[in-house]
């Protein structure tokens, strides 16, 4: 397969150098600023004992020409949009698109972009950042990736790719239940990035305070009670094990949404909660934390954009 990673950041760098180093043919398309970054330094990944470079292939939007048979695209939900358009002519009829964002908004805009038949669902579990020199940082051992049909339906090219990724060792499951697994990673991440911004700390630092584990059920429950009105339903034991490694003593957990925050960056805020709570709306769910996380997150991109048009 040859495969086109779309961003070359804390997630698609990651899964796309273990695709590379495996000895997949794989390119990252990325912007011009960040492909010279990349042929200075390599693509290199840290942290937990960990220190590698490879030598990327790289393109750029106006050098894609031709299909490929998988697009991976990781990139922030405020780049989805032009990174369509960008990638575009890589998408020819037995394309793949397999994206890896939070929340569920992408899949209307892919599907309505390019039919529903080339997008997969995906859910990526990784704990990385990048730092000030551009380089990946592990920050946590989780790394696996989920794959799956929209549908639901039984599939040759999701079993291939889950079998493509797992001989590269990534952590890959092909299931029939990839949408639901979306919600489920959706009320997670809402969870943790409203607790991280709303209380300006790690998830070990509010676990230490009193009420902080009440805040955390708080916002949990929210998140499911919109899972289960929208038909996707977590399970218990799913919840279960969320609310523990949400209250977790000493965990330096953090939202990648609330690191955008402290470094005064634009973040998903619509994408993970303006729609969470616009679907809320619909389906009479009541949210009003999730709605306080919303309104927090719409200031402080009120103003980054004011700061920006200076």
């Amino acid at each position: 397969m040859n495969i086109l990673v779309v961003g070359a950041g804390a997630t698609g760098g990651f899964f796309g150098a273990r695709l590379a180093r495996a000895g997949q043919d794989v390119t990252f398309l990325v912007r011009p600023a960040r492909a010279a970054a990349l042929r200075e330094r390599g693509l290199r990944i840290t942290g937990l004992g960990e220190d590698e470079v490879i030598t990327p292939r790289l393109a750029t939007a106006a050098e894609l020409s031709t299909p490929y048979d998988v697009v991976l695209l990781s990139v922030k939900s405020t780049a989805l949009t032009r990174s369509i358009e960008d990638f575009a002519p890589a998408v020819g009829p037995q394309t793949v698109i397999v994206p890896l964002l939070n929340g569920m908004a992408h899949l209307r805009e892919l599907n309505e972009r390019f039919g529903p038949e080339p997008v997969l669902g995906g859910v990526a579990k990784v704990v990385t950042t990048l730092n000030s020199d551009g380089d990946i940082v592990r920050l946590a051992p989780p790394a696996s990736l989920a794959v799956g049909e929209q549908d639901g339906r039984p599939s040759p090219r999701v079993d291939k790719l889950a079998a493509m990724l797992v001989d590269a060792g990534i952590d890959a499951t092909a299931t029939a239940h990839i949408v639901p697994a979306m919600w489920s990673k959706w009320v997670f991440i809402s969870t943790l990035a409203a607790l991280t911004c709303l209380m300006r700390g790690t998830v070990g630092e509010v676990a230490a305070v009193p009420g902080g584990p009440a805040f955390v059920s708080g916002l949990l429950a929210e998140g499911a009670a919109v899972a289960d009105a929208a038909g996707f339903p977590v399970r218990q034991h799913e919840l279960a094990a969320l609310e523990a490694t949400l209250t977790t003593a000493g965990s330096p957990l953090t939202a990648s949404l609330y690191r955008d925050v402290l470094a005064g960056r634009p973040t998903e805020a619509e994408h993970v909660f303006g729609d969470l709570v616009a679907r809320a709306r619909d389906l009479s769910v009541d949210t009003p934390l999730l709605d306080l996380a919303a309104l927090h997150l719409r200031v402080h991109e009120h103003r980054t954009a004011t700061a920006g048009s200076r």
